[in-house]
């Protein structure tokens, strides 16, 4: 299986599942074509994963992943077997590189694969591979830039094997943040003049590790990975209360918890979350030519945390909102929108996963 990075070939647009594999859950979007937008939420689903079947985005136990997996496709109640899945950035080499103009399909693949040799620390036979011509490059139309993508064939065969044994047919392996890149550009295009002129900084808050991605007039300037997710809030509750794991994850979401808890707890948690986001701003300020952000998004599942959105908005002075990748799309009657609404923002990797369908 080669990984494949997005491409803008036209095509057909068959039913295809976004499934995001991470090590907190199983994500599943299945979007259709619409009847009065571009697009619909057909369906979705979210599973619990035992804890350590995947560890540092790396598949360390494929049953009880698979049985997750399994248990979301139950309760999506799709027909839909042809499925998009997500590397993590971690296990995947990026690479932009230049080659010349107007090679054949062969002869760029050739030359991609000669390249790749110099980047991959491991032998290139053991490397799943794909690259995407991102056009002209900016000082000689006679070279294109070209964006190179290559990780350990085993890590991208354990992910399809997952879903294999889901009996699923993996058509697409691509970058957790080329997928929600994907999602953000659909939803930067709802707003006023679709986003350009505008310095937009995206946080992704996962399970521990929190993805910042800035992007501006359609080019990411920055990306980086810094330690803080939700995982620690969980921690904190098992620590202070006597909880089990999953009992601090329920009751984290319902908030059947002591009085004490926003104070104790809460609290200092949306403070750390708040400090961290305005230092990552500092350090695009200070290594970059970029001086501002002009809008904030917090994605990921635990960007939902009570007051935190407020507070990063509070302390950084900018514009702040909570994400979600279903902008202008219609939502499919069987979807409760309240629950929507706490959901949406972890599932911007399997929402971009499924707008795959629509590459055009």
């Amino acid at each position: 299986m080669r990984l494949s990075i997005p491409t803008f070939r036209k095509r057909k647009a068959p039913p295809l599942l976004g499934i995001d594999l991470g090590s907190s859950g199983v994500k599943v979007v299945e979007l259709s074509p619409g009847l009065k937008a571009a697009m619909r939420l057909q369906r979705y689903a979210i599973e619990p994963v035992e804890e350590g079947a995947i560890t540092d985005g790396n598949i360390e136990r494929p049953e009880p992943v698979a049985e997750a997996l399994g248990k979301a496709l139950r309760r999506l109640g799709t027909r839909t077997r042809d499925a998009a899945l997500a590397m993590p950035s971690s296990a995947v080499i990026t690479k932009r590189i230049i080659l010349p103009a107007g090679l054949s399909d062969e002869d760029y693949e050739f030359q991609v694969e000669s390249e790749a040799s110099q980047y991959v620390p491991f032998a290139i036979e053991e490397v799943s591979l794909d690259f995407q011509i991102l056009g002209p490059t900016a000082n000689d139309p006679s070279e294109v830039d070209v964006l190179l993508a290559a990780s350990r064939r085993e890590k991208v065969e354990d992910r399809v094997a997952v879903a294999e044994m889901c009996g699923l047919k993996p058509m697409v392996v691509d970058v957790d943040s080329l997928a929600s890149r994907i999602a953000f550009d659909h939803v930067a295009a709802f707003l006023p003049d679709a986003g350009q002129g505008q310095v937009l900084a995206i946080f992704d808050i996962g399970q521990a590790v929190t993805r910042v991605m800035v992007v501006v007039d359609g080019q990411t300037v920055f990306e980086r990975e810094q330690t803080f997710g939700g995982h620690q809030l969980t921690l904190d509750l098992m620590r202070l209360y006597g909880l089990s794991l999953e009992e601090a994850e329920l009751k984290k979401k319902t908030g059947e918890l002591p009085e004490n808890y926003h104070s104790d707890v809460l609290a200092p948690f949306v403070e750390h979350g708040a400090t961290d986001i305005a230092r990552a701003l500092q350090f695009f300020f200070t290594s970059t030519p970029y001086t501002h952000v002009d809008r904030i998004f917090l994605a990921g599942g635990s960007s939902v945390v009570p007051g935190l959105c407020e507070v990063v908005g509070e302390r950084t002075q900018v514009p702040t909102e909570i994400f979600s990748p279903f902008q202008g799309m219609e939502i499919a009657d069987s979807i409760r929108e309240r629950q929507l609404r706490f959901d949406a923002p972890a599932l911007v990797t399997a929402c971009g996963l499924a707008l795959r369908r629509f590459d055009a």
